[in-house]
């Protein structure tokens, strides 16, 4: 069985956010990026399934050589060798077609992925990869097993989960508890270093998205503690200041 996973490179968590340019660029200085986590949970479900099943795993990245450090890692994880789109991910039709064009040259039985990056949470990056491909595309899965050439899997839906049975090809978003992260080991790190890691130019596309500017969320307002007993007060305040009433 041929895996792709395909990763994203985002700001940590805990990064200082702000923007330069009259906040049209975003400020990388001092920023520490790593692997989007809901990407951690796909790749770690397809070092899994690739280690029960034989077959190849492959990380895929659109970005340029600053993600290289996190492509290792995934290599360090267990990936076989990895792939970058050597561009600038703009928006998430340009970054689907570029992980479609790579997908249908080399037949991947199945391709996973996020549902999402925490960076832009667009959340339509699966999908637009499975209708490029024109082969099925579910998220977010929670769980998955692969028997005899068919997925079994589970997804999160409104009010609870639902149970499904496909044929590969597709394409799945993953999300928690699909698998635990995994750390590399010392023996994983050292034998990143010799794996493949093939640079490919950018199929060209036409901007679909033009940005005009970041914001900041507002901060954080002042916390006004209400007596109990005084729930007059609490209702004035939810009205005229609030506005939730």
């Amino acid at each position: 069985m041929k895996i792709l996973v395909c990763i994203t490179s985002v700001p940590d968590t805990t990064a200082k956010i702000s923007f330069t340019e009259d906040n049209t660029q975003f400020n990388k200085a001092g920023v520490q990026y790593i692997i989007g986590p809901y990407d951690d949970y796909a790749l770690a479900r397809g070092v899994e399934l690739k280690e029960q099943s034989g077959g190849s795993l492959t990380v895929l990245n659109v970005g340029t050589s600053e993600t290289d450090t996190q492509i290792r890692k995934a290599l360090a994880i267990g990936a076989d060798d990895a792939i970058r789109i050597d561009t600038e991910p703009t928006d998430s039709y340009f970054v689907a077609a570029q992980i479609a064009h790579v997908a249908e040259q080399n037949n991947y039985d199945l391709i996973l992925m996020g549902r999402e990056s925490i960076d832009f949470n667009s959340g339509v990056v699966h999908g637009l990869v499975g209708e490029m491909l024109g082969i099925p595309s579910y998220s977010p899965v929670m769980k998955l097993d692969i028997m005899d050439g068919k997925a079994e899997f589970a997804r999160e839906i409104d009010g609870g989960k639902e149970h499904l049975e496909a044929n590969l090809p597709l394409v799945l978003g993953c999300q928690e508890p699909i698998a635990e992260w995994k750390i590399p080991n010392m023996r994983g790190i050292m034998t990143a270093r010799s794996k493949p890691l093939n640079v490919l130019e950018a199929i060209p596309m036409e901007d679909m998205t033009v940005l005009q500017k970041y914001t900041l969320p507002a901060p954080k307002g002042e916390c006004k503690m209400i007596p109990a007993e005084d729930a007059e007060q609490l209702i004035t305040l939810l009205r005229t200041e609030a506005k939730v009433l």
